[in-house]
């Protein structure tokens, strides 16, 4: 999760969306650049409502408008299963290898999915809460130019994710 104080943005890490190469790029450009770990870089909607939006409008004085992005499912699930195949988790439970693209899909769209298939949800993710905090600018995946030209005119800087 990014955080411009002067753009009054919050730039959300949503898994496997490309959030690591935006925070590589503009993290020099942020007043709070939070990378690890996973929970609090990943910090969903309601986590952000919850622990760092008081911080940040007490601080910076008032709200921000928050920009995520969200990945089309099937290419989404698709980046999990293919993240988890690497050789590094061989043996573990959260591991795909050996397993089916189809059987991990069907094994995420059981009530309670085994390791493997505990990816979480980007709805829950983006989901608004209660109070109004909630996603503002929203951008799909396969949008990448036009996250980049919001990113570039709200910062006032040249956007180049690696």
């Amino acid at each position: 999760m990014l955080v411009f104080s002067k753009a009054r943005l919050v730039l959300l890490s949503v898994p496997k969306t490309g959030s690591t190469a935006y925070e590589t790029a503009l993290a020099p450009q942020a007043a709070i650049a939070v990378s690890a770990p996973p929970e609090l870089k990943h910090a969903p909607v309601f986590r952000y409502n919850r622990f760092f939006r008081p911080m940040i409008e007490r601080f910076f004085d008032g709200p921000f408008d928050i920009v995520a992005v969200m990945r089309e499912p099937r290419d989404w699930l698709g980046s999990w299963y293919r993240y988890r195949q690497r050789p590094e988790l061989a043996g573990h439970a959260n591991s795909t290898q050996g397993l089916s693209f189809d059987d991990f899909v069907s094994a995420y769209c059981t009530g309670e999915p085994p390791a493997y298939a505990r990816v979480g949800s980007q709805a829950k993710f983006l989901e608004p809460q209660r109070n109004g905090a909630q996603v503002t600018h929203l951008f799909r995946y396969e949008d990448q130019p036009g996250l980049r030209s919001f990113l570039a005119a709200r910062l006032g800087v040249a956007v180049d994710p690696a």
